[in-house]
């Protein structure tokens, strides 16, 4: 996926079906990229709601290290999606997209702007949902004491033994992947092949990336965040918050917690949070390549001089070859 100019891929179908599904606007992207201040200015240009599609920036007060936008920069836009869940809850795509679509119809899909970079929540709002299966929460629990202390890479070699199709996502999908499979005795994928239903949207995609600078502009934002006192926001929430809460699965946060306790160096820290980042941003980067294809989609590299008329051109339903 090239992100130099801008690319439109216009594959509508002409079908009823589609056609007659209200259309949604999405900005997307890997982290880091700068989805975040284009949408905000298209928020503020057209009077917009703002829908946050991020799994880190559900939870409260989990608030650096999750990027998630400061109230000061937030003044005048009306958001959801920020602050929605305690640090201990499970949050779902499908209970995220189902928030989402009560969301959406308090201003209407014309008014309505869904950012974010989490492309599970995404697909759900956008194509066809898929019910989980419940699990018995002392039976998760005892099962995900001894999961937790194993790296991403563990657990996505497990899911690659019950799960194959689910072993490329993240650390969070790996969990209710492997979870799934022990529990119900039957892989994720299969609960999801059997409870599909129509999506309520046609969505048009717009893909934030500034391409090879990507690993320098996540450099920066860490180390923004770092001096904007993320250190300082782990030490506070290891006071109140449970270790085991899912909120502390964001990238980042285990290896800061190691600074508190003193396992690791603040240098050893940022460089292992770097290189989280930086894969989960290929990993976003590759769910975005291969999910979007047929779809409506423009790309823009956040540094071109005239972005903001290619993201106003986008908005208005125009297409540019």
């Amino acid at each position: 996926m090239s992100s130099s100019g801008v690319s439109d891929v216009a594959n509508r179908s002409s079908s009823e079906g589609v056609s007659s599904r209200p259309l949604l606007r999405v900005i997307c992207g890997p982290t880091g990229a700068g989805k975040t201040a284009l949408a905000h200015q298209l928020a503020r240009q057209h009077a917009l709601q703002i829908i946050s599609a991020d799994s880190r920036q559900i939870y409260r007060e989990f608030d650096i290290g999750t990027a998630k936008p400061p109230v000061a920069e937030r003044s005048g836009i009306d958001y959801r999606g920020l602050d929605v869940a305690v640090p201990s809850a499970r949050w779902s795509a499908a209970r995220w997209a189902r928030d989402a679509e009560e969301w959406i119809a308090e201003c209407g899909p014309q008014r309505a702007l869904v950012v974010g970079g989490t492309g599970l929540y995404l697909k759900a709002l956008t194509a066809p949902l898929h019910e989980s299966p419940e699990l018995d929460p002392a039976q998760r629990a005892e099962l995900d004491a001894q999961l937790q202390p194993r790296s991403v890479e563990e657990l996505r070699l497990l899911c690659a033994e019950l799960d194959p199709p689910r072993a490329h996502l993240g650390r969070t999908q790996l969990l209710r992947s492997i979870e799934t499979a022990r529990l119900t005795g039957r892989p994720l994928s299969a609960w999801h092949a059997e409870s599909a239903r129509p999506a309520r949207f046609q969505a048009r995609w717009l893909v934030v990336d500034p391409g090879a600078h990507l690993p320098n502009q996540i450099a920066e934002r860490v180390d923004a965040m770092l001096t904007a006192g993320w250190l300082d926001e782990v030490r506070a929430l290891m006071t109140r918050v449970p270790a085991d809460a899912a909120a502390w699965q964001g990238c980042g946060y285990r290896a800061l917690r190691d600074v508190v306790e003193g396992r690791s160096s603040l240098a050893a820290a940022r460089e292992t949070i770097l290189i989280e980042t930086r894969q989960y941003a290929k990993r976003q980067r590759t769910w975005f390549r291969h999910q979007l294809a047929g779809s409506d989609v423009t790309i823009v590299d956040p540094r071109d001089p005239d972005v903001h008329d290619l993201v106003e051109h986008w908005w208005s339903g125009g297409t540019q070859s």
